[in-house]
């Protein structure tokens, strides 16, 4: 009996607990987040080369693209003669040396710069000579001794001594003659590193005669050669993208453009103002000019190696507090290494620019693990 009563007591039990489902297999469906993000430090992504920068809305037609060439600005350069003629007899400096401003670089023994010192010396004599004239007046004009016309004639002759010795002065400083007199300093008005060096010991120079050629890389300026047609759509203000050889961007600004266009080329200057870390005088480099006053065109333009194909799909690799996360993107049109994106970035993302196939197959290998 009671076998028989706890077994009725169970199978009620078990009657009235409702029979569980098999659970249902879920559909396969792509969802981004965690799946698409690729952890990096500060650190890694530099040691990596993966080249990171903010998005530019406006999309083709708010992009203007130029080769140019990196400048010497006007103040950065400087161009070293002797002031007067004569032979070279001292060379301090060479080709790439370091240079302060007002360092000699030569000196020029010249006969010039011997008169230059010499009418120094006379004007700075007869200033002296008639300022004490002048003082012997004045006393004999105060005591009553002598008339009033004598001690302004003393004035006006000490007033012409004294301008012909500052002459004097001015012209031995504007040649630089040396202390003794015998020749003239070539020095540079700033500084920089010897860029050029035209000169040879003992070898006879004009005052026209290029010596030096001294330049201040931290002083440089991009010349971009803009069409006629895309002159009335630049601006001074108007923000623009340098972009070297290895496809680093830098930052700049417009600073002018030239109101008509070149004889030989058919085209406009446009003058821009960038950080000269990574330029130097003379390198090649293609600049986007994105102008402020853009057309109704929201859409997004980034670098065609920013855009990578992951399971079907383009995406694009945004930056993140931890690292990356790919983004799936709707590409438009695509031209001169450049792709609009229509759809899924906003404006002030930082995506990267370069080295996304680094991140693709980090991506890859994360998911190979997962399997």
């Amino acid at each position: 009996m009671i076998a028989g009563v706890a077994g009725f007591g169970l199978a009620k039990m078990t009657a009235g607990k409702p029979e569980t489902p098999p659970a249902a297999e879920a559909e396969p469906q792509h969802k981004e987040g965690e799946a698409d993000a690729v952890a990096m430090t500060a650190e890694a992504i530099k040691a990596s080369g993966i080249l990171v920068e903010p998005v530019s809305v406006g999309g083709f037609t708010g992009e203007i693209l130029a080769q140019g060439t990196v400048n010497a600005s006007p103040s950065g350069q400087a161009v070293l003669t002797a002031r007067a003629a004569g032979a070279v007899t001292r060379i301090y400096k060479r080709l790439g040396d370091p240079v302060r401003a007002g360092e000699a670089l030569a000196v020029v023994e010249s006969r010039d710069a011997a008169q230059i010192a010499a009418d120094r010396t006379v004007a700075s004599a007869r200033a002296g000579l008639a300022q004490k004239s002048l003082a012997r007046e004045r006393r004999l004009y105060e005591q009553r001794v002598s008339a009033r016309q004598d001690y302004e004639q003393a004035q006006a002759e000490a007033a012409a001594a004294n301008a012909e010795a500052r002459r004097a002065q001015v012209a031995a400083g504007a040649a630089n003659v040396t202390a003794d007199g015998r020749g003239v300093v070539v020095a540079s008005p700033i500084s920089g590193r010897v860029t050029a060096a035209s000169v040879s010991l003992g070898a006879f120079v004009q005052p026209e005669t290029e010596l030096f050629r001294v330049a201040d890389p931290r002083l440089i300026q991009v010349e971009a050669s803009v069409s006629g047609v895309d002159v009335p759509r630049i601006a001074p203000g108007d923000r623009a993208v340098v972009e070297t050889a290895d496809g680093r961007p830098i930052e700049g600004r417009v600073r002018s453009i030239t109101p008509g266009l070149s004889q030989e080329t058919r085209m406009a200057t446009a003058v821009l103002d960038v950080s000269p870390i990574g330029l130097q005088p003379g390198q090649s480099v293609r600049a986007r000019i994105i102008r402020r006053a853009v057309a109704a065109s929201t859409l997004i333009v980034v670098p065609d190696d920013a855009i990578q194909n992951v399971e079907g799909r383009d995406v694009v690799f945004v930056r993140t507090a931890k690292g990356f996360e790919a983004r799936s993107v709707t590409v438009g049109q695509r031209s001169a290494g450049r792709a609009e994106i229509v759809s899924g970035l906003k404006p002030g993302q930082a995506i990267v620019a370069r080295g996304a196939f680094l991140l693709k197959a980090e991506l890859g290998k994360g998911e190979g693990e997962e399997h």
